[in-house]
């Protein structure tokens, strides 16, 4: 019944405009994606380890570019610190000129830094493509989840959050499947040049796109911001709730006859709000009130990445050759298809259980498998080892996945939120690019598959201080409520 009753409400409140902006948005995190996995089976290819039969006669450039392990780890991490100063800036930035216009501009690293990659000479002009291509998916994946937040309904924005990482999924698996079959020649270039083509095809639907309807009423353009909202809703819904937590800007003059009717506590709250300059990156560290929010989210990102999931995403065809041969790479694509259907399925459990609880349990999960995976390497047991990845990537799906990118908005006020997830993706990017620079070289000096046994006690780590440290926010208005802190009102 409760599930057909919600059935019901989104049939009302999602309209073919919502769905296009929402797909269209998170193209930007499918090419994250996209670019974490995209050296993953076509590497020994790329690296001059496995040669073609393929001979090309039809282009200068070489067939591929030689790399040592250690130079290979540096291509691959290079991205990450793209990720890292784009998702620095990207915040700020878009809380001081709007969502809109910065995904729009971010289309051009998108698109420029797979063209340098797939045209690439050699290992400079192949870095220098990551590199760029990283700044673009650090912006995505800081203003995208920002945006997605702000277009879809209050009651859901547990579940189309989780879009972000679904569609992060999606991209991993498109580029596992184009490396499974074009891993031979040069098609390993296609490979890298589909990420650009992607990026154009979002510069383009970006077009036709408005911008947050919060953003611009918290910038004083309340009249666009609601009518933007009711074309995102559909003309015929009721935005009157949504309207009332605004942060309107007192000359943003809205008449009566435009602002719908409310409660009095909501129309009263309203009133009292105020625009707020947005808040930099330095100046929110500052601000004792956001301290704690900064830290949970921060906490919350890093767990995402060094409870391991990149050492498969990333590694799992090298790391698995040896004890699944011609497999491996047939079952990272199996991989990318449950991380795809998993995150979708279970998208909607944020806004049941909670957030908290799906982070716990992803953590959890995350650990036992890591285990599991430990034992199953070492032992040389195929079929243990196998099971353990799905289990250790459906974990990751449950929770840890998608649930991190949606805490931003809810902890901190619409100030706040860029700057705040700014540093949240900053701590993401940096706990990437350690398990993308070490894992290769631990796993080799400990022994494969010792690493595990590491992952898990992180796992457990982090458990404890998630449980002991990180509020719920789930049916929470706003960072006031999830905090206990009294709210601005006047009586």
């Amino acid at each position: 019944m409760g599930l057909m009753s919600k059935l019901r409400s989104w049939s009302h409140e999602l309209t073919p405009y919502f769905i296009y902006l929402l797909l269209v948005a998170t193209l930007g995190p499918l090419l994250f994606g996209y670019h974490l996995a995209e050296l993953n089976a076509p590497q020994e290819v790329i690296t001059c380890t496995k040669r073609s039969t393929d001979v090309s006669t039809a282009s200068s450039l070489p067939q591929c570019i030689p790399m040592s392990s250690t130079q290979i780890g540096l291509v691959s991490s290079i991205f990450t610190l793209g990720g890292l100063v784009g998702a620095l800036f990207a915040g700020f930035l878009s809380a001081q000129y709007g969502r809109l216009l910065v995904m729009r501009v971010n289309t051009l690293l998108l698109a420029v830094g797979p063209v340098a990659e797939a045209l690439a000479p050699n290992i400079g002009v192949l870095a220098a493509g990551r590199l760029v291509s990283g700044v673009g998916a650090g912006v995505s994946v800081v203003v995208v989840p920002i945006y997605i937040s702000e277009i879809a309904p209050p009651k859901e924005r547990g579940f189309f959050g989780a879009f972000t990482q679904i569609m992060t999924n999606m991209g991993i698996f498109i580029t596992q499947l184009l490396g499974y079959f074009l891993s031979h020649g040069q098609m390993w270039r296609v490979i890298l040049a589909v990420a650009g083509a992607i990026g154009v095809l979002q510069l383009v639907g970006l077009v036709f796109s408005v911008d947050s309807p919060t953003w611009q009423a918290d910038h004083g353009d309340a009249s666009q911001a609601k009518e933007n909202l009711k074309r995102i809703r559909g003309h015929k819904a009721d935005i009157s709730e949504e309207v009332a937590v605004w942060r309107i800007h007192d000359d943003g003059n809205v008449d009566e006859e435009q602002t719908p009717l409310v409660d009095e506590d909501h129309s009263h709250s309203a009133a009292q709000r105020v625009k707020q300059e947005a808040v930099g990156i330095i100046g929110v560290l500052r601000d004792s009130t956001h301290n704690r929010a900064i830290l949970a989210v921060v906490l919350v990102m890093m767990a995402q990445q060094l409870c391991g999931i990149n050492s498969i995403i990333m590694y799992g065809v090298s790391l698995l050759a040896d004890l699944l041969a011609s497999n491996s790479a047939l079952l990272n694509i199996l991989v990318s298809i449950l991380n795809v259907v998993a995150t979708t399925a279970f998208a909607p459990l944020a806004d049941i259980l909670g957030r908290k609880v799906c982070i716990l349990a992803s953590i959890a999960g995350m650990g036992v498998s890591s285990i599991m995976l430990a034992v199953g390497i070492r032992s040389a047991i195929p079929v243990l080892s196998a099971i353990s990845v799905l289990l250790f990537v459906g974990s990751f799906a449950f929770g840890l996945g998608p649930v991190p990118f949606i805490l931003a908005n809810e902890l901190v006020g619409p100030e706040a939120v860029g700057a705040t997830q700014s540093w949240a993706l900053a701590a993401n990017w940096i706990s990437t690019f350690v398990v993308a620079q070490f894992f290769p070289m631990v796993n080799e000096r400990l022994g494969k598959g010792v690493v595990y046994f590491i992952f898990a006690g992180v796992a457990a780590l982090f458990w404890v201080i998630v449980f002991w440290y990180v509020p719920e926010t789930m049916g929470k208005r706003d960072a006031d409520e999830v905090w206990g802190r009294n709210s601005r009102r006047e009586d």
